[in-house]
């Protein structure tokens, strides 16, 4: 029998972004994604581990976890966590006219996860949003657009991108998603990230199979779409736009491609997320 992926939402309908601490009493949470929001999550203690699109992590705080609405994430953590949490919906992002703030947010929608050093600054700023998200006045969307840009600034001022550790134990499939997650251009051929990693597209595929039991070329689909996702959801980019971007030569490529794996079209998506 099929279990329907449970949908959470932490936020008021009336509100467009929340900051909280993160709850003490959270251990092990079920697979679940995020209902029409952006999740940010700073861990100043607890430990085990964090899963993110099936995705492992090692909880090793400092550390922020970055959350987009379409990702399934579940914790399982085996000390008490101490954090905050950011919550932001597309209509927070887009009510602000500071371009800069768009611009650092659609950088940190790329991460998973950061190794943060132990900044003070970041702590205080965590502490000044939630502090800030318990009053409501006429000013309060300017002040809390100042802190998260100065948060978002901070962050990727001193944060370092976090590889996921898996059990896997194969080191060609493990380099192909370091590949994946790390570099900035994106091409919609396992034959590039073969000559990449000094391989062949056929033992590429074998290393990948052996390792998750799926094709090389399924691995880099999922990572375009998740990729397609994030980019309708968090930039301003055109369909166009995104498919010259992910490798596509022809816009209408790109939709189908989307369509026939989504089952609707990428403006679609757009539209009701």
């Amino acid at each position: 029998m099929n279990r329907k992926l449970h949908i959470k939402d932490k936020i008021e309908i009336n509100k467009s972004i929340k900051a909280a601490p993160f709850k003490k009493g959270i251990r092990k949470t079920t697979p679940h994604k995020h209902n029409n929001y952006f999740e940010i999550i700073y861990l100043s203690k607890g430990s085990g581990h964090h899963f993110i699109d099936s995705r492992k992590y090692l909880v090793k705080p400092p550390v922020m976890y970055f959350v987009r609405q379409e990702q399934v994430h579940y914790w399982e953590l085996n000390k008490e966590p101490e954090g905050f949490v950011v919550i932001i919906k597309k209509s927070f992002i887009e009510k602000s006219l500071d371009k800069e703030l768009k611009s650092l947010f659609t950088k940190v929608s790329k991460q998973n996860s950061l190794s943060v050093k132990d900044n003070s600054t970041i702590h205080e700023l965590f502490k000044l949003l939630t502090e800030e998200n318990k009053t409501e006045s006429e000013n309060t969307f300017s002040i809390t657009e100042g802190l998260l840009k100065a948060l978002l600034s901070k962050v990727l001022e001193v944060a370092k991108p976090i590889i996921n550790k898996t059990e896997i134990k194969s080191d060609l499939y493990q380099s192909f998603i370091n590949v994946l997650s790390t570099g900035n251009t994106i091409k919609n051929k396992v034959a590039h990230y073969a000559a990449i990693l000094n391989t062949s597209p056929q033992n590429l595929n074998a290393a990948c199979r052996k390792a998750v039991n799926q094709a090389s070329a399924e691995i880099l689909a999922e990572f375009i779409l998740s990729e397609a996702k994030r980019l309708l959801l968090y930039t301003d980019k055109t369909v166009s736009e995104i498919s010259y971007e992910l490798d596509f030569s022809d816009p209408s490529h790109f939709v189908k491609y989307f369509k026939r794996i989504l089952g609707k079209t990428p403006l679609v998506f757009r539209a009701n997320s």
